[in-house]
C-alpha cells in the first residue's frame, strides 16, 4: 500500500489497544497520524497528539483542525474510541446505558461530523469504525455493549449511503475477543482469571485471541486508496467465530 505515504489519517482512541495498534500501523506504512485521546501519548515525526473528548463535540472540533493544519488535510478517520460494559438487560443502570450509548455511538456520530467538512477536501476519503462481533452474534453478559455494537454497524451502512455519492467510503471491523488491556482488566475481576482467558480463547476457531495488529491491518485496507470499491461493508476479524461452526471437542 504505497500510497499510505500521502495520507493524513485521525484515530480516536488512538493511544491504547486496538487504537493505538492502528496508529503504529498507519504510521509504519507511511501515513500522518492525529492521535485523538484523553491520553494521547507524546508527539514524534509525523504523529500529532491531541487532547480530546468524544462526548465533547467542541473539543473534537479543535482536535481535528489543528490536525488539518499541521498535516494539510485528512483523508481517514478510524473511530476506534470506546468502552465495554459487562451484565445482563437489567446488570446496568440507566446512566451505564447512557455513558456507553454516548461514547461508542454518538461518539462517533460527532467525531464524523467534525471531519467531514476535511474528508470532502479529500481525494482519498474514508471512515473506518470499530463495531464488534457483538453486533451480530448473541454473546452472554454483554447487553449494553452489545446493544452499541449493533447501532455502529448500523450507523456504518447509514454513513455509506449518505457519503458513497461524494467519494467518501464508510466500512467497519467486527473483531473477536482482542487481546488487549481492557480485556485484561476484564479478565482480572474474574475468580480464575486464567481458565477465563482460555475460555474466550476457546470460543473463537482458531483457539486463541485476536491480536490488536490484526485488527490494524484490517484497518489500513479499509482506509487505502487500494479498496476504492469497498464501502458499506463490515470485515470481520474474529478468528472464524461468526462464520464457522465446528464439532465440538
Amino acid at each position: 500500500m504505497s500510497s499510505f505515504g500521502t495520507l493524513v489519517a485521525v484515530v480516536t482512541g488512538g493511544g491504547s489497544g486496538i487504537g493505538a495498534a492502528v496508529t503504529a500501523e498507519f504510521r509504519a506504512r507511511g501515513a500522518r497520524v492525529g492521535v485523538l485521546d484523553l491520553n494521547p501519548g507524546d508527539p514524534a515525526d509525523g504523529l500529532l497528539p491531541v487532547v480530546a473528548d468524544v462526548t465533547d463535540r467542541a473539543s473534537l472540533r479543535a482536535a481535528m483542525t489543528a490536525v488539518a493544519d499541521a498535516f494539510g488535510g485528512i483523508d481517514v478517520l478510524v473511530n476506534s474510541a470506546g468502552i465495554g460494559a459487562v451484565g445482563p438487560i437489567e446488570g446496568n443502570d440507566d446512566e451505564e446505558w447512557h455513558r456507553v450509548l454516548d461514547v461508542n455511538v454518538v461518539g462517533i456520530a460527532r467525531a464524523t461530523a467534525e471531519a467531514l467538512p476535511f474528508l470532502r477536501r479529500s481525494g482519498h476519503g474514508a471512515i473506518v469504525n470499530l463495531s464488534s462481533i457483538a453486533a451480530t452474534a448473541g454473546l452472554v453478559q454483554r447487553a449494553l455493549y452489545s446493544a452499541s455494537k449493533g447501532a455502529v454497524h448500523s450507523l456504518t451502512l447509514a454513513m455509506a449511503a449518505d457519503l458513497v455519492g461524494e467519494g467518501i467510503r464508510v466500512n467497519s471491523i467486527a473483531p473477536g475477543t482482542v487481546d488487549t488491556p481492557w480485556v485484561a482488566r476484564l479478565l482480572a475481576r474474574t475468580d480464575d482469571p486464567a481458565a477465563e482467558r482460555a475460555r474466550l480463547a476457546a470460543r473463537q476457531p482458531t483457539g486463541r485471541l485476536v491480536t490488536a495488529e490484526e485488527v490494524a491491518a484490517a484497518a489500513a485496507y479499509l482506509a487505502s486508496p487500494e479498496a476504492g470499491a469497498t464501502t458499506g461493508t463490515s470485515i470481520a476479524v474474529d478468528g472464524g467465530m461468526s462464520g464457522l461452526r465446528l464439532p465440538r471437542r
